[in-house]
């Protein structure tokens, strides 16, 4: 009889792990099942983002791909850049994908640019899904990656437009958090498993000041030039003529010093900002709207 061949020692703790992740997936995805319970062809509205990236891959591995329907809004609020990258992180899991135009930028509330922006934003999309989509595509439910983190947020009014319009949040419902999110994008090989969050253009601009395309434009134009530059995470805030820059600490020191400050002062100038200050706060995600509310408190 031959010798056995000699495998590899692998710790127990490290079979432990990797057993444990595996029944959280498994767990996380009937879970989401629960959720859909019922649905049999389901719209996902969809940015490219980690959380609606999953809520995808979730769908079309429950229901199959020919039953799970993409749909991304397109408006100037939308950078160019996001809308190739769903594109892609459509492609990658294997679901159709079709685009909605939305028309958010005509609606007054909108264009004023208060702490409920976002509600008129989301309002517009999921209108324009049971619209244009819904029927189309026979679909019984629309859902949105809506986690359990986003849902404790007070700062986020798009969540009531999909609550008028019984738009489904599986993952939420699913008791999923940001960091579960995550966990399952990694594990099902996500391009955009390590993804910063990315919210639409018209965030960088300050409540009650107001949304226009050339502002947006603006936004869109300094944030490529950054990332050409090798920046990852960051946010370029509106100011009129100031744009303020928000970057993790290390990013930070290094847009402060040579090479990188004059290369970053002249690319988010080209965009038709007169000055280039950088926030030693550092980033600050939701910062406008949670300022606002926290005041009203």
């Amino acid at each position: 009889m031959p010798a056995a061949a000699s495998q590899p020692h692998v710790p127990i703790g490290d079979v432990v792990s990797a057993l444990a992740e595996t029944v959280a997936e498994d767990q996380a995805l009937e879970a989401i099942g629960h959720a859909l319970a019922g649905v049999d062809r389901l719209g996902v509205a969809f940015s490219g983002g980690v959380d609606s990236s999953v809520l995808l891959a979730a769908a079309v591995r429950l229901l199959g791909p020919s039953r799970v329907v993409a749909v991304l809004g397109v408006s100037p609020s939308l950078a160019a850049d996001e809308r190739a990258g769903a594109h892609e992180v459509a492609r990658v899991i294997g679901a159709a994908l079709v685009e909605v135009t939305t028309d958010e930028g005509s609606i007054a509330a909108y264009q004023a640019n208060g702490p409920d922006r976002c509600f008129h934003c989301k309002n517009e999309l999921f209108a324009k899904i049971s619209d244009d989509v819904v029927h189309t595509h026979a679909l019984d439910a629309v859902a949105y990656g809506e986690n359990l983190d986003d849902a404790r947020r007070p700062d986020r009014p798009g969540s009531r437009a999909a609550a008028e319009h019984r738009v489904l949040a599986p993952l939420r419902d699913a008791g999923l958090d940001k960091a579960a999110v995550r966990r399952l994008a990694r594990a099902w090989d996500l391009p955009c498993a390590d993804k910063p969050a990315a919210p639409c253009l018209a965030s960088r601009i300050p409540h009650g000041s107001e949304v226009s395309p050339e502002k947006l434009r603006q936004v869109e134009q300094a944030e490529s030039g950054l990332r050409r530059l090798g920046f990852g995470d960051f946010r370029v805030r509106h100011h009129d003529e100031i744009a303020r820059l928000e970057l993790p600490g290390d990013d930070l020191a290094r847009a402060a010093q040579e090479p990188l400050r004059t290369a970053v002062r002249e690319a988010v100038m080209a965009a038709g900002f007169r000055y280039v200050v950088l926030d030693l706060g550092t980033m600050q995600p939701g910062a406008f709207t949670l300022t606002v509310l926290q005041g009203r408190a």
